[in-house]
């Protein structure tokens, strides 16, 4: 049969993670699956985000660690390079990943692959560019895009976006502002920061990456000032326009002073918006809002054999709940009830800011757990008390794990320090399996590791549990041991 023919068993909207995945699996278990893309295979994780920003924030790491030199008892010196050599490389790392993504690989696996706009012309069929296609399930991944501030005067003066600096910003700028201190605007901050960028970051709010308690976010916001990073809190950009060769921002703060910026370049890292408006999903009766397709716990849309996932189902934007989305996607479409469905559970669902210091965080925060009335014990263990960051010179952060009170339940885990993301996934799988404190802190750890960060967090949790009493029950045993 030609892709062009017939009833597909499965039509999938986008070439992102979470299309991939659904994708993939569809086809791998006999299903007839078509997927559509109007743009780049991979989306944006592949081309405007994690791929290209962790090359980046790997050769900025590198290039700070060459201008620290000296804590690690080498000849100081100032690191040497090229800008758009470390741009060059960041292009070659993401081409090297770029065919696992690729549209020859999928057609390899059995995948109909259809480049071009879609839209919903029914609940039962798309148009790709003058081509109808039915099918029995569709998939809404379109994922999001950057959302583009009300600023007066944006419109007539450059920026950038994570969809266009890594291919677009062909030679340093002296100077840029960021607009945003959220992950985005903080990670290529200081990427741009460490290779020679004199950074300002503008962000409305009174902290950086605010979904953060604000003691880790402090730890955040020392690093960057230490690295000449100015941050501008509580303040806004009203307008924008060229200045010559630079671009002026004029700035209010919630105070109602004014203030202004000039710089060369401007990237706008401010949020994000779903991709939905080029869908026609009214022609599909599929329910939507500002923050994407409305689905229930099955991914379901208010057409039920039509699905969403990934960052287009309004939740968390992530590429690997994109892939764990993609992943009940495809086993719900197989069955043929809903009893059984499976569910989305983001109870235990990790982020990581892959600044330097990492930030990893899984389950409740502080902040959090305090507005839900949600009692708690809070063990904190510094990252200078595991001897393997002392010796790598990585002491700054530390780790806080949030337990139901009087008991070793991990209710949630952040984690601020070298290696933070790789860290966190210990806590991840016990808070899933159900373990808690008291099994970490007896699992034997290799020394010297950074990973024996998560047993000190045990111990601290089991040295509560020797109470006044039970030390002088203790001490009886020991002097009777003596007679």
């Amino acid at each position: 049969m030609k892709k062009d023919e017939g009833m597909y068993n499965v039509i999938v909207i986008g070439a992102g993670t979470a299309g991939l995945v659904t994708a993939a699996g569809t086809a791998g278990l006999g299903g007839r699956v078509a997927l559509i893309e109007r743009n780049l295979m991979g989306g944006d994780c592949l081309n405007f985000g994690c791929v290209p920003s962790k090359a980046l924030i790997s050769s900025a790491r590198l290039i700070q660690q060459i201008r620290e030199s000296k804590k690690w008892g080498l000849d100081g010196q100032e690191p040497r390079f090229v800008f758009e050599r470390v741009f060059e490389r960041m292009r070659t790392r993401r081409a090297k990943i770029a065919p696992n993504d690729s549209q020859e690989r999928f057609e390899s696996l059995g995948v109909d692959v259809f480049r071009g706009e879609a839209h919903f012309i029914s609940p039962h069929e798309i148009e790709v560019d003058g081509q109808r296609l039915p099918a029995k399930n569709f998939v809404i991944g379109t994922g999001s895009r950057a959302a583009i501030p009300k600023i007066e005067g944006i419109d007539k003066v450059p920026y950038f976006t994570n969809e266009t600096i890594f291919d677009e910003l062909k030679e340093k700028p002296e100077r840029i502002i960021v607009l945003g201190g959220g992950p985005i605007g903080c990670e290529l901050g200081q990427v741009l920061a460490r290779l020679g960028v004199k950074v300002t970051i503008l962000q409305r709010a009174s902290q950086l990456l605010p979904r953060e308690d604000s003691d880790v976010a402090e730890v955040l916001q020392r690093q960057l000032e230490r690295e000449d990073v100015r941050i501008e809190f509580g303040a806004e950009a009203k307008t924008a326009a060229r200045n010559g060769n630079s671009v002026r921002v004029d700035c209010l703060r919630k105070d109602g002073s004014s203030f202004q910026l000039n710089a060369d370049a401007l990237l706008v890292a401010a949020g994000r918006i779903p991709n939905i408006d080029k869908l026609n999903l009214d022609a599909a009766g599929v329910r939507f809002n500002k923050r994407g397709v409305i689905v229930n716990e099955y991914l379901q849309t208010s057409q039920l054999h039509i699905y969403a996932a990934g960052d287009i189902a309004g939740s968390f934007q992530f590429t690997h709940l994109a892939d764990a989305h993609a992943r009940v996607v495809v086993r719900n479409i197989l069955m043929p009830l809903q009893l059984l469905r499976q569910k989305t559970k983001t109870a235990v669902l990790p982020w990581v800011t892959y600044t330097d210091p990492e930030i990893a965080h899984v389950g409740f925060g502080e902040r959090e757990a305090q507005k839900s009335n949600i009692a708690y014990d809070l063990f904190v263990v510094p990252l200078e008390e595991v001897d393997r960051a002392v010796v790598e010179s990585e002491e700054i952060g530390f780790a806080k794990v949030l337990a139901a009170k009087d008991s070793d339940k991990i209710l949630g885990v952040t984690i601020v320090g070298a290696r933070a993301g790789d860290l966190i996934h210990e806590f991840v799988l016990a808070m899933k399996t159900g373990i808690g404190l008291g099994t970490v802190a007896s699992t034997i750890h290799a020394y010297p590791t950074f990973a024996e960060l998560a047993r000190k967090v045990g111990d601290k949790y089991n040295r509560t549990r020797l109470t006044p009493r039970a030390k002088k029950v203790f001490t009886w045993l020991y002097k009777r041991a003596r007679r």
